[in-house]
């Protein structure tokens, strides 16, 4: 039987050091684009070294990640085995992140400590992450030094473009299957299912001329606002689109960026705006793209002189929950409740996540780690993103400690 006390005992102890750890890595940027992730992984492996844990590095051949529109990736597996029988349980988060944008009042890369906070981009997603993870493994082996099964650390690089080249791509090249999935999240929920996400690139084409004769031209940015319009009022219908999942409410249509134009005095012949569609799990991804596609040609067919390109970015399946995760769930929830004082409810998230990658693969996952109650707390994707460190210590404690009923006994 395992003392928690002393798995909790050991995270206090070394809790300066994990502290450290984390601003280490927030102070070396990912910004994803341009999504030069590289040195971030290197720098990691060597902080991990410190720490007796050999990471193996899987570089994806540059080709390949210039293909996909980022400059370099490099993830990382740390595999720790404990003996035969037992299952191998992986604990993944991701390193890149959206870069800072404006309106900070700190360094996004100085991992500033103000009032118990850690400010900073990824502090709390998720490099937050690569800390608990990393330190509940190392109390695991201090205190409980488990007997059978595995872990392993996944430390992957490419979350906010879908995934593919991160654990997608260690997964294809069957460089780890393992039994069971913890990824990054939150420290006051247990999640077991999130939306899928559709993005598409739109380009929309008119006529370019002079804006003193505009008549002699076709605007392709009335054009694309025009189906701007008609995608925005999608959203009024996806209201009465409803999940069944606790945590998920309905679909949501955004569009992110927009550009095009050549000058002021200039008929626009050309514009481009790129979307995201969230999806809820009940619906079905194909139905979804093939009903945004008629929306945008039905639009443009209604504009003389307008065409337009339809491209998919990324199409994101769902998570839904497999029977084999409750193991995961039952641990995190009964030591959540016990370490924070309250109940952990178990629900879905209107994010998407790597997860989906390994769930896909028939590997049962949840979602759980370093952060507060909600993504808006967290300032995640804007300024001043920020860390409560004690919920940095409560994840660091709970994963440990459901680590230890999984792995020792």
């Amino acid at each position: 039987m395992t003392d928690y006390s002393a798995l909790d005992a050991w995270i206090d102890q070394h809790f300066d050091e994990e502290v450290r750890f984390l601003q280490a890595l927030v102070r070396v940027p990912t910004d994803t684009p341009p999504g030069n992730n590289a040195p971030h992984a290197e720098r990691t492996a060597e902080l991990l070294k410190g720490f007796g844990f050999e990471a193996q590095k899987h570089a994806v051949p540059a080709a390949e990640v210039q293909a996909y529109g980022m400059e370099s990736i490099t993830n990382l597996i740390v595999r720790r085995p404990y003996g035969t029988g037992g299952k191998t349980i992986a604990l993944n988060a991701h390193g890149d992140v959206v870069p800072p944008g404006e309106g900070w009042t700190h360094d996004p890369y100085g991992a500033e400590v103000v009032d118990g906070k850690m400010y900073g981009r990824a502090t709390a997603v998720s490099k937050s992450d690569f800390a608990s993870f990393t330190f509940a493994v190392r109390a695991l082996e201090a205190v409980a030094r488990p007997s059978r099964g595995a872990v392993e650390l996944h430390f992957t690089y490419d979350e906010e473009f879908g995934g593919e080249l991160g654990p997608g791509w260690l997964l294809r090249h069957g460089l780890t299957k393992p039994d069971l999935l913890i990824a990054a999240g939150f420290s006051y929920e247990v999640v077991t299912a999130h939306n899928g996400c559709l993005q598409m690139e739109v380009t929309v084409h008119g006529k370019m001329a002079h804006a003193a004769v505009p008549h002699t031209g076709v605007d392709a940015l009335q054009g694309a606002v025009h189906i701007l319009n008609a995608l925005y009022a999608q959203n009024q219908d996806y209201l009465r689109v409803t999940s069944n999942v606790p945590g998920i409410k309905h679909p949501y249509l955004n569009v992110g960026r927009i550009e095009g134009g050549t000058n002021t005095n200039v008929v626009p012949g050309k514009v481009t705006f790129k979307l995201d569609r969230r999806m809820i799990p009940e619906e079905n991804p194909v139905e979804v793209e093939a009903t945004i596609g008629r929306v945008i040609e039905n639009a443009a067919s209604e504009r003389a002189g307008i065409s337009v390109e339809i491209k998919r970015l990324l199409l994101a399946h769902a998570m839904t929950p497999l029977t084999g995760n409750a193991p995961l769930v039952e641990a995190l929830q009964k030591h959540a409740a016990a370490v924070i004082g309250e109940p952990v409810p178990a629900v879905g998230t209107p994010l998407y996540t790597d997860v989906r990658l390994y769930v896909e693969r028939g590997i049962p996952g949840v979602i759980y780690g370093a952060g507060p109650r909600t993504v808006l707390e967290s300032h995640a994707k804007r300024a001043d993103e920020r860390l409560d460190l004690e919920d940095l210590r409560r994840a660091t404690k709970v994963v440990a400690r459901a680590l230890s009923d999984l792995l020792t006994g």
